[in-house]
């Protein structure tokens, strides 16, 4: 079976020591990865271990050089091509890096009509800020020059460390896969100052 999480040697070497540190359960056991829920436009996840024999029938059962990693049905298609890692500076814990999102509308009842200045205010305004306004942050359409869509973060999302995080894997991706004429989105936030100097309009 092809695997669905690729797993890196320095993690499979750190999960296989942890795995060696568990208790004896009687039954061979694998790392578990499950999709659990959202939080924004990102995934929540579960890695635990469990026993083998126990996976769904058709559940992602891979081995890895005596690591095996168990996919549940339902996290399939969600983490196909994620990569599980270590931290870039050798940190503790595991890094899942995942090129899957939770499609942003699901469930929402949003109509995106109108030009496109309109509908990236409509995804700004129903889909993306309810779940910025939680840190008490928000995003803003500054201006549309097709094919650039140039957006100002605010209030908690100023100056923070990971808004760019934010606007890259979240802001960017919804607008692109939403509305096709955006092909680029530019951050004009000075997260250092609080005032907007990157972005100068075109001339009239």
């Amino acid at each position: 079976m092809k695997p669905v999480v690729l797993v890196t040697d320095t993690a499979r070497a750190k999960i296989l020591e942890l795995l060696a540190g568990e208790e004896d359960q009687g039954a061979p056991m694998g790392l578990r990865i499950e999709v659990n829920g959202e939080s924004g436009p990102e995934y929540r996840y579960d890695l635990s271990f469990d026993a083998i024999d126990a996976a769904e029938a058709d559940a992602s059962v891979v081995d890895w050089l005596g690591l095996t990693v168990i996919v549940p049905p339902d996290s399939i298609d969600k983490l196909r091509g994620a990569q599980l890692d270590v931290p870039a500076d050798n940190g503790s814990g595991l890094v899942l890096r995942n090129p899957n999102r939770p499609d942003p509308l699901a469930g929402m009842d949003v109509e995106l009509t109108g030009d496109v200045t309109e509908r990236i205010t409509t995804l700004l305004d129903k889909v993306i800020n309810p779940g910025l306004a939680q840190h008490g942050g928000y995003a803003e359409l500054r201006a549309w020059e097709e094919p650039r869509a140039y957006i100002l973060m605010g209030g908690g999302c100023h100056g923070c460390a990971v808004s760019s995080i934010t606007l890259r894997s979240g802001i960017e991706r919804t607008l692109k896969d939403k509305i096709p004429e955006i092909l680029e989105v530019v951050d004009v936030t000075d997260h250092a100052s609080g005032t907007n100097p990157y972005y100068q309009p075109s001339p009239e």
